[in-house]
């Protein structure tokens, strides 16, 4: 398959923002005001990010049909990690509840981890139902049908399921609310939106981009949309996630502006590497934020150096993780396998 530059770009920005909101989690224990919100509005990206590459790029390269064993090979790299890292989040919290004074059921927690999706992992089982998705997209020769109408209705389905599910204060355990697939459509449709108009696509027929897409790439309506988010954050309004309603107008000018600009820019290395890092660093982020924050929380650091050297600490540590755990085809199975990404 051809080597998508947008896509390198895309995937470094959503691990970065991933990363990075993650990180304001723990700063926004010692400081939380309008500047951490501010900080907060590029970083909501990350997991739709990942989650439109995804079909992105399987649509792009098998076009009408997977290969044998698609949904096989998809689900030894993406739910055994779910399994894997599942246990140590699960098994570290309860061992912290037990230290604490506070015990908590082992079976409990772990229902709570693998069968509610109560942790960060969600996001796999999201990826894995858009694998499946797309794996009955060919098999039932969808690709005749036009997704452009597909794409707007779907829009329509996620925002109002965001809507729905906050209005009515729908509350199930853990993560099921965010794990189904109907608050998600939109990426789905999307990503076979731009592969239907993108300008090598699989069919070999360069299709001329319609108006409604150059119109909404402009980056007039991605920055009016800012403003406009900006003055809501003002008035405290917005709450920062990627499950919200705006998100999906913001995804969408987001991505159209994006993939558009960044047409024809190689990616450096650097944003390379980030890719070849990224499913990891996604994976254990969180487990070396809370190793070295208790390690660094007693000594009262400014906050500016303690969300540093979190950051550095945090990165490093997934960047070593991964060259060690990637020396094995099933350690790279278990905790995530890095990514091929040619270098300049």
């Amino acid at each position: 398959m051809q080597k998508v530059e947008e896509i390198f770009w895309l995937r470094a920005y959503g691990c970065i923002a991933v990363f990075l909101f993650h990180l304001m989690d723990q700063v926004n224990n010692y400081v939380d005001n309008l500047i951490t919100d501010f900080m907060r509005i590029p970083l909501v990206l990350g997991t739709p990010i990942f989650l439109f590459i995804s079909v992105f790029v399987f649509a792009l390269r098998y076009d009408k049909a997977v290969p044998e064993g698609f949904i096989r090979q998809r689900f030894k790299y993406i739910m055994l990690p779910y399994f894997v890292y599942g246990f140590i989040y699960s098994t570290a919290e309860w061992v912290t509840a037990w230290a604490e004074g506070d015990p908590v059921s082992f079976w409990a927690n772990a229902v709570h981890y693998f069968v509610y999706a109560g942790w960060h992992g969600y996001f796999l089982i999201i990826a894995m139902q858009f694998y499946i998705g797309y794996w009955l997209f060919t098999r039932w020769r969808l690709w005749r049908i036009n997704p452009v109408p597909w794409f707007w209705l779907s829009c329509l389905i996620s925002m109002g399921y965001w809507g729905t599910a906050y209005w009515y204060g729908v509350d199930p355990p853990g993560y099921l609310l965010w794990v189904a697939p109907l608050g998600w459509l939109y990426l789905f449709f999307l990503a076979l939106v731009l592969v239907r108009y993108y300008p090598l696509a699989p069919n070999g027929i360069k299709a001329e981009r319609p108006l409604w897409i150059k119109y909404l790439a402009h980056p007039v309506c991605l920055v009016l949309f800012v403003v406009g988010l900006c003055i809501a954050t003002l008035a405290h309004l917005p709450d920062f996630t990627s499950k919200e309603v705006w998100i999906i107008p913001f995804f969408v000018l987001f991505t159209l502006f994006t993939t558009r600009r960044v047409k024809g820019y190689t990616a450096p290395n650097w944003v390379r590497r980030i890719n070849v890092y990224s499913f990891g660093i996604y994976l254990a982020h969180p487990m070396f934020f809370i190793a070295t924050d208790l390690i660094i929380a007693p000594l009262s650091l400014p906050i500016w150096l303690y969300a540093l050297i979190l950051a550095l600490v945090s990165m490093v540590g997934c960047i070593l993780l991964s060259n060690l755990v990637n020396k094995s085809t099933i350690g790279s199975m278990m905790f995530g396998k890095q990514l091929n990404v040619p270098m300049r």
